[in-house]
């Protein structure tokens, strides 16, 4: 049985709760939104790991991971994304249902507590997070930018939002520049913790079978203890159509060619037709029935992939492709041509039909795990009115093949990107 619960905490922060008993375990999180910017990018991206080592309770490592072991194992994770023009530090932490618990603990209460100590409470010495935690994260999230880059079908897309992006907030990275994370100083944490917990934007989640109340109530207390005064406000700037399309080539050594074209839809959030240009998306290249899998790739054997990803707040598509370089600009044509036959309508019944259904049975999954219905309401945030997962899949079933013919006739090309090499594997 499933319950949908949202009030105010206080002025820009929100609890949302999705109770539901089939579930033997809880997590909860909080979500701060802050306007993604270059020079602030780093500092709060680092602090969410920073936040999880320690607190003024739980001074270091051992003794959290103690208290965690003896909640049965229950987990705090960390993460910084982007939603449009906003960069989301979430921290979040779960374990066992309570009715699990072996001599009745509250085990979902003992973990809000805990989130409330490591956000609102960090180890300062001398005013400052540790030396040495910080060191180890500023290590890591180094590596994890390294790791990004070393990935070439993730860093062609990466380089593809911001060229695409270039002069919007969306083409920053998530953790900043790597130019600007080695810079990094310690001292500038304390101001951008201030930042975060006093202005920023909070989105707080309890899902799974949770008695919602007690989070509440800690986080209640947490908050106006804090007498927040001015939210930061969280803005996505969305360009409707491409003025012009740039075409950027780079050369590594990759054995596979990337290719990675950006495009402007005209439709995002909060528009109504955000559920066609979804369909749009799966019928063009989301799905191994889409037009895209089964011509570019299957048909013609012009790539080892292929396929579209739409991101419906900042209103843009991307369509990336693995290939040989002989066959990269084939590729592209017959991209833009799959693209062209949708505007003219040129889609089956069927091949709408079968989009529906992939999409619609994507959202349908989404309440299998807490992770996913959590994904799903963070990514409702701009959304209004918002909506579970089962009524946007119940709104795709209604799209007509009018409505994706015009969508897709409003889809302009802005950037073309290619990652070429020699072909030979890099020793």
């Amino acid at each position: 049985m499933t319950g949908i619960e949202q009030r105010s905490v206080c002025d820009g922060v929100n609890f949302r709760s999705v109770r539901d008993s089939r579930f033997k375990t809880v997590r909860m999180s909080i979500h701060f939104l802050l306007p993604l910017e270059k020079q602030s990018a780093p500092s709060n991206a680092i602090l969410p790991f920073l936040l999880t080592r320690a607190s003024r309770k739980y001074p270091d490592l051992t003794q959290l991971n103690r208290h965690l072991a003896g909640l049965y194992g229950a987990q705090l994770d960390a993460d910084v994304q982007k939603m449009g023009d906003v960069q989301v530090l979430s921290v979040s932490a779960s374990g066992i249902a309570d009715r699990y618990s072996l001599h009745g603990e509250s085990v979902s209460a003992e973990l809000s507590r805990l989130l409330c100590s490591i956000v609102f409470d960090p180890p300062f010495e001398e005013g400052m997070f540790p030396r040495a935690g910080f060191e180890q994260e500023k290590r890591q999230m180094l590596e994890q930018i390294d790791s990004e880059f070393n990935d070439k079908r993730l860093y062609a897309m990466r380089r593809c939002e911001e060229i695409l992006c270039d002069g919007e907030p969306y083409g920053i990275g998530r953790f900043g520049s790597r130019e600007d994370v080695r810079a990094l100083k310690r001292e500038s944490l304390t101001q951008a913790w201030n930042r975060m917990i006093h202005h920023a934007r909070a989105e707080i989640m309890v899902l799974g079978d949770c008695d919602p109340e007690p989070v509440y109530s800690d986080f209640f207390a947490a908050f106006h203890n804090l007498g927040r005064t001015e939210t930061v406000p969280c803005e996505t700037r969305t360009v409707r159509s491409a003025q012009k399309v740039r075409d950027v080539s780079e050369t590594m050594d990759v054995a596979q060619c990337k290719l990675v074209l950006g495009f402007r839809t005209g439709c995002a959030e909060p528009d109504e037709a955000v559920p066609a240009c979804k369909l749009f998306s799966a019928l063009y290249g989301g799905t191994p029935s889409s037009k895209l899998f089964l011509n570019v790739r299957e048909k013609l054997s012009l790539c080892y992939y292929c396929g579209s990803l739409y991101h419906p707040l900042k209103g843009i598509l991307f369509v990336q492709s693995g290939v040989e370089r002989r066959n990269i600009d084939r590729a592209r044509d017959e991209i833009l041509r799959q693209l062209e036959e949708i505007k003219k309508g040129n889609f089956t019944p069927s091949e709408l039909e079968a989009a529906k259904l992939s999409l619609c049975n994507s959202y349908r999954t989404l309440s299998d795990s807490l992770d996913g219905l959590e994904a799903w309401y963070l990514s409702q945030t701009f959304s209004h009115p918002v909506r579970p997962p089962e009524e946007e899949a119940a709104l795709v079933q209604t799209v007509t093949g009018d409505e994706v013919r015009k969508i897709a006739g409003g889809v302009t090309l802005d950037t073309v990107y290619r990652l070429t090499g020699s072909g030979v594997k890099p020793q």
